[in-house]
């Protein structure tokens, strides 16, 4: 045998004698510039060799931790966060390896999920602006404010890990303006209210369906899930299961403080599955994290001209999925709604009013979650209606400063017993009710407001937080006059 070939043999040898030793992993929301909620029990976890003990040791607590894999090399520890403000390090050790996490938070966090306007950035779509956008990115420097991005990707099965993302980093005018609009402006403004590090998680794919954001045990009450034969790659975002396995699953149990979310379009021709689908989506994720009934707080769909803005009955209306996303309220504990009929656009569904829109998912917590309690947040919400005469005089829940109008009410509509509906007149009376009439309609019976696709709210109330469209019917039949 030949030096060179016993040499050769030798390190073949090693080779297949010597253990191959596997470096701690960490999932990619644990990271250097992460935020950690704070004064909270928040859990790391990751993965390294079966058996093998992982010592944690952190700059904010005086002992050292101590977890160990188990047989499939996962492990996980639960620590307390504090309010401190200062900038923190976490190092994790293993028998061959060892990660050092720096600049760590502590401060507020939360998801951000939906369709095309949750997914929106500063700088727009195509044609497509986002208002104020340029303001934002100019002034945007904001170490206390950091952002993660799950990049869109679809999974048959729940994986471990995202495979697609922008990783943490402070928001900057060179980073923000493709980061969600939305989710930004929402930040910011807590950030600044609260003087507290905040750090927002995007994960959102436009167009997408509720179905895709559901967990296949909880998608499986409803129906069967089997995507052994399915393509992932085409039409992922209406795949049952597919955004929640890849987009979702990997980010728990990484502790949130909340979640805001904007989707419904893709659903509107659904709104009875849609009043079930969604209440037991949010309840798939409270299950899933499993910190309790977290704030989830979503917006309701805006005005659009879908098509023919004629219909009046069927769930091509989607004045039907907007009654069903307030309904809504009632079936999620602990939620808030964000209600956009002010803020449509006719001929373009992505709405360039985003901050608006973020305002108003910040009054909601700002009053529920944070304790502002002089914050309102609710508009004026339909209550009850009286016969007067010729008319129907309309009250209000949530407006105890009153009701308010710009330019005088529109979009009011009036029916008699034969449930054809007549365009009627409305006005604000003793600021505080709505008198509604027509002379096509003698003999009232019920009012509808905005019961259109596209439609221009005029309902506000004193702090110009709008009205949804409602009615004070519930017939499965009604007509539009001719």
């Amino acid at each position: 045998m030949t030096k060179t070939r016993f040499l050769f043999l030798f390190v073949i040898s090693l080779m297949f004698s010597t253990p191959i030793t596997a470096e701690i992993k960490l999932p990619a929301i644990v990271s250097s510039h992460m935020v950690l909620q704070r004064n909270t029990k928040v859990i790391l976890w990751g993965w390294a060799d079966p058996n093998e003990r992982i010592i944690i040791n952190t700059s904010w607590l005086n002992e050292t931790l101590y977890s160990k894999t188990d047989k499939e090399g996962n492990w996980k520890l639960e620590l307390q966060t504090t309010n401190s403000k200062k900038a923190q390090t976490i190092k994790i050790k293993g028998n061959e390896s060892e990660i050092l996490l720096e600049d760590i938070l502590f401060g507020e966090v939360w998801l951000c999920s939906g369709q095309s306007n949750m997914q929106q950035p500063l700088n727009g779509y195509t044609g497509q602006p986002t208002f104020g956008a340029l303001e934002a990115i100019t002034t945007s420097k904001n170490p206390n404010l950091r952002l993660f991005t799950v990049e869109r990707l679809g999974a048959k099965e729940p994986i471990k890990n995202v495979e697609k993302y922008v990783e943490w980093q402070s928001a900057s005018p060179e980073n923000v303006s493709e980061f969600s609009a939305i989710a930004f402006f929402y930040g910011q403004q807590l950030q600044k209210i609260l003087d507290v590090p905040v750090g927002m998680i995007h994960t959102s794919w436009g167009g997408s369906s509720v179905q895709a954001w559901l967990s296949k045990d909880k998608m499986e009450s409803f129906e069967k899930v089997d995507l052994s034969a399915v393509n992932i790659t085409k039409g992922t975002n209406h795949i049952p299961t597919a955004l929640y396995n890849a987009m979702i699953h990997p980010l728990i149990p990484y502790t949130i403080k909340g979640a805001l979310w904007y989707q419904g379009e893709s659903n509107r021709n659904e709104p009875h599955k849609y009043k079930e689908l969604f209440p037991a989506m949010v309840e798939d994720w409270r299950t899933k994290w499993n910190i309790g009934d977290f704030p989830f707080y979503f917006v309701q769909i805006a005005p659009y001209l879908y098509g023919d803005n004629e219909v009046f009955t069927t769930s091509a209306n989607s004045a039907f999925i907007r009654e069903v996303q307030l309904q809504c309220l009632d079936l999620i504990a602990n939620s808030g709604i964000a209600i956009t009929m002010d803020i449509g656009e006719a001929e373009c569904i992505h709405p360039a009013k985003k901050k608006e829109v973020a305002d108003r998912l910040l009054y909601n917590a700002l009053n529920k979650t944070y304790g502002f309690s002089t914050v309102d947040y609710k508009g004026p919400l339909y209550k009850s209606h009286e016969i007067k005469e010729d008319g129907v005089i309309l009250s209000f829940e949530n407006a105890e400063t009153g009701l308010y109008s710009f330019k005088g009410l529109k979009g009011f509509e009036i029916a008699g017993e034969d449930k054809v509906f007549y365009p009627a007149e409305a006005k604000i009376i003793d600021r505080k009710f709505v008198f509604v009439t027509s002379k096509q309609v003698p003999s009232p019976k019920a009012v509808r407001y905005a019961w259109r696709n596209w439609i221009e709210g005029t309902l506000y109330d004193t702090y110009l937080l709008p009205s949804s469209s409602f009615r004070t019917d519930n017939w499965d039949e009604a007509f539009k006059a001719n």
